[in-house]
């Protein structure tokens, strides 16, 4: 686990401009230590030898106190803009970054990891900017400059701090490599305990229907329970590792201490050169001890860091430049070849796929569950990129034109469509932001859900809706698009007869081209054509011929 990863700097620019400000109050902190350290020894001997007043010398101890506590102020209110300007920079990125991988980059486990990084993950980082950080500056400028003022007044007593002082890194490097792993291991517990949760609230119609759903509270006490040990393992490495660190301190000052003093009695050293000697050696500690203590605090901090990082260093899809991307209305689409395989997979999810799909036509694909029928769909919009074959349109490969410009082509309802809180209407807007009524009212009539209000709310994820009305609202969403061709997967699933009727006679109705993932017997007979998935590899010509020979 670095200190401070170099990757953070070049991500995030507020990073930059607080780390060079917080240099300069280190440096201004470490001269106003040494001058607060000479003025005590200056006004104790006074008082004690000299039997004078210490009025000057008190005014100007009281002046170092208060600006030291105004660069306390000072740092505290840098680091916390400097934090919030950060997870702000870092957030959006790693949302620009995870939308142009993709939703198969994002599927499955990946979503809600992402959720619970860019909330409690990042929120992680303020002490490691107010605390952490701050405490790493101190700790290089400090002892350096406490070390050198006192090498011109007692060197024995400067030797044995900087023999001393190197003990505190050693001892925190061993700590942090303990840290790191506690560290991972409750961001993993985290991570698990968020996907776990964000399954059972997604499926709990479900596990309501078939009376499963007391059976999961086991299952959530477990998995808190675990994220609960991984917290107070944590915690009890702080402590441990804070009284360590408190103890080696403590012991290198005593040994200063019986030094100085031992020279003292001897006559070898003068008092005021002594009480700077003995004031100034737990300051050149203080801040690596410090160090130690807000190291636990920043390491998940730290930790959400480096998954941000990792999430922002994973690779983008080839993308392509062209703009001149076809009119899909005039020109045929082709797939050759098609082979898509998922890294997490042995098989291949897709293996040599062909299919043509002209102007105005429906096409069903049919086939098994997992045979690929959705990465079919998935690779035409380019969200997984073919391990063989190709998309073409007007002679191009869809991967040559820029992909925004691509899937302007498209609308495209998935197998799970996603609704955000609010009404029908800004549901189905979403796809068109500047509809009228009107039109968003033909596209729901178009779609069989004429029947809904554009007033309706929708609630999260479609909670107040049923299965079958926002699978409906999103095949709205998708029609209300200017694409020429629809991609639709299962868009009748959760429906009764009378309104998978509707739905097939207003797509056909619509005049558009779709391609559409099938199961249901409605679909399969509305369609022009039928082409099967996961079957032996079968090019164009040959389907063709099977469809007039059946």
């Amino acid at each position: 686990m670095k200190p401070l990863d170099p990757r953070l700097l070049r991500r995030a620019r507020p990073a930059r401009v607080f780390l060079a400000g917080s240099v300069l109050i280190g440096v201004a902190t470490g001269l106003l230590v040494i001058v607060q350290s000479v003025l005590l020894a200056r006004g104790i001997t006074d008082v004690v030898l000299r039997d004078a007043g210490i009025g000057t010398v008190a005014w100007l101890l009281a002046a170092v106190v208060a600006a030291r506590a105004g660069l306390v102020w000072l740092q505290e209110v840098v680091a916390q803009r400097a934090a919030a300007a950060v997870k702000s920079t870092l957030r959006r990125q790693v949302l620009e970054h995870a939308l142009k991988l993709g939703p198969a980059w994002l599927g499955g486990e990946r979503s809600s990891r992402l959720t619970t990084l860019l909330t409690k993950g990042l929120d992680d980082l303020d002490p490691y900017f107010a605390r952490y950080l701050p405490q790493l500056v101190l700790a290089a400028t400090v002892p350096a400059g406490v070390v050198g003022w006192m090498a011109t007044g007692d060197l024995i007593a400067a030797g044995t701090v900087l023999v001393t002082l190197p003990l505190i890194p050693v001892f925190m490097a061993l700590v942090g490599w303990a840290t790191q792993a506690h560290s991972r291991r409750r961001q993993r517990a985290l991570d698990v305990l968020a996907h776990h949760f964000a399954d059972v609230v997604a499926g709990m119609p479900t596990l309501k229907l078939f009376g499963r759903a007391k059976g999961q509270a086991a299952a959530v006490e477990r998995v808190t329970d675990e994220h609960r040990v991984a917290s107070m393992s944590s915690l009890r490495l702080a402590f441990l590792s804070s009284l360590v660190l408190e103890l080696l301190a403590s012991i290198s000052v005593a040994l200063v201490a019986v030094g100085v003093g031992l020279r003292l009695v001897e006559g070898q050293l003068g008092l005021e050169t002594a009480l700077l000697v003995l004031i100034l050696a737990p300051e050149a500690y203080l801040p690596l001890r410090q160090v130690g203590a807000q190291f636990h605090a920043s390491a998940d901090g730290v930790a959400a860091s480096e998954e941000v990082l990792r999430v922002l260093d994973t690779p983008l899809p080839t993308t392509g430049e062209r703009t001149d991307v076809p009119d899909l209305r005039r020109v045929p689409l082709y797939l050759h070849d098609l082979t898509v395989r998922y890294p997490d997979r042995d098989a291949a999810a897709v293996d040599g796929f062909d299919l043509e799909l002209w102007p105005g036509e429906v096409v069903a694909l049919t086939g098994p569950s997992g045979v690929g029928k959705s990465t079919v769909l998935a690779a035409i919009l380019g969200f997984v990129v073919p391990e063989r074959g190709v998309v073409v349109a007007g002679g191009s490969a869809a991967d040559e034109f820029v992909p925004e410009l691509w899937r302007k082509q498209f609308g495209w309802v998935p197998q799970r469509p996603g609704l955000r809180a609010g009404t029908i209407a800004a549901n189905v807007r979403l796809s068109r932001p500047d509809a009228t009524d009107e039109q968003v009212r033909r596209a729901l009539d178009e779609a069989g859900a004429g029947e809904l209000a554009l007033d309706t709310a929708v609630g999260e994820q479609g909670q107040l809706l049923s299965g079958g009305q926002g699978r409906r609202v999103a095949l709205a969403r998708a029609l209300l698009t200017e694409a020429p061709v629809l991609l639709l997967d299962e868009p009748t699933a959760g429906l009764d007869a009378d309104t998978e009727a509707a739905v097939v006679a207003g797509l056909r109705a619509t005049g558009r081209t779709v391609l559409l993932v099938a199961h249901r017997p409605a679909l399969i007979e509305a369609a022009d054509r039928v082409v099967q998935v996961g079957t032996e590899h079968v090019g164009p010509e040959r389907q063709r011929a099977e469809l007039v020979t059946s």
